[in-house]
């Protein structure tokens, strides 16, 4: 029997988002867009991504590079390096693309691809995210997903620290 081959999202490299994002827009599409450092995926990163996919017809994941992990998460992370990471979260059904960014903040991607919709979790107020302002000047939507009780990578680490495995 034949394998088949199943089309996954892609990990693009920065050069290749702005054609991606033309690409999306003359096919009639509408992107939306998140970002984060997604060292472990868990149900509460399915559970957002999911829904910020169900916001526009293709969503683009930005991952954050190794040392902006390190920057926000401590110098013992990531547990996974970026390009780990990015095809992991590519290989995820809601998922059209993802690519990795080293700045300290996503916006210069939101710049290049101008979504339709901003993602971001619950936890973050309005004020505090990223490229909002930006996204709303073009007409585009900030919308703020529910968090998912009792996910966090961090809580997951510590939870294996304690039991010492």
């Amino acid at each position: 029997m034949k394998a088949r081959v199943v089309d996954r999202g892609r990990v693009l490299a920065r050069c290749e988002l702005a054609a991606w994002a033309q690409a999306q827009r003359d096919a009639g599409l509408t992107i939306a867009f998140t970002n984060g450092c997604f060292d472990l995926v868990h149900p509460g990163h399915l559970y957002s991504l999911a829904a910020a996919a169900g916001l526009a017809d293709r969503l683009l994941v930005a991952v954050n590079d190794d040392a902006g992990v390190r920057a926000l998460k401590g110098p013992s992370r990531p547990l996974v390096p970026a390009a780990g990471r990015a095809a992991l979260i590519a290989a995820l059904r809601p998922v059209a693309a993802v690519t990795i960014f080293g700045e300290p903040t996503p916006l210069e991607v939101i710049l290049q691809v101008r979504p339709d919709v901003l993602v971001k979790g619950s936890e973050y107020v309005d004020a505090d995210i990223v490229g909002a302002s930006e996204v709303r000047s073009w007409g585009g939507a900030v919308v703020r997903v529910p968090m998912q009780a009792g996910w966090s990578t961090s809580s997951i680490i510590a939870a294996i620290r304690e039991s010492g495995a």
